[in-house]
């Protein structure tokens, strides 16, 4: 099972699709905006690349977050963080049969063996 994970109006998010359908990959596009992100997903996510990968800090999510929030963060602070605001997530992450990649770029998609 493949399922992709983001946002809609994402511009990593719509390449990532283009690139997916281009090459006939079947997947499962997930909306964290709307159906939030599970918990036990987030943790293995986190388990997998660590939390400091996956916590977007370029996004106008984390600008909008006050100092506090921003200081001292730890990985259950973060993950916290993430799933109140899954913007604060990079994007996008693709989920092949629970191995994960995060980020979009043709050349690591290309690299990868889809099932």
């Amino acid at each position: 099972m493949i399922t992709l994970y983001g946002i809609p109006n994402c511009d990593s998010i719509k390449k990532a699709r283009l690139w997916l359908q281009a090459h006939n990959v079947d997947y499962r596009f997930h909306n964290y905006k709307s159906e939030g992100v599970p918990e036990k997903e987030l943790r293995n996510w986190i388990k997998q690349v660590g939390w400091e990968a996956l916590l977007n800090k370029r996004g106008t999510t984390w600008r909008k977050l006050d100092d506090a929030a921003r200081e001292n963060l730890t990985q259950e602070s973060s993950m916290q963080l993430m799933l109140d605001s899954p913007g604060l997530i990079k994007r996008p992450v693709l989920d092949i049969d629970g191995k994960i990649t995060v980020g979009f770029s043709e050349d690591r998609y290309a690299q990868i063996r889809f099932p």
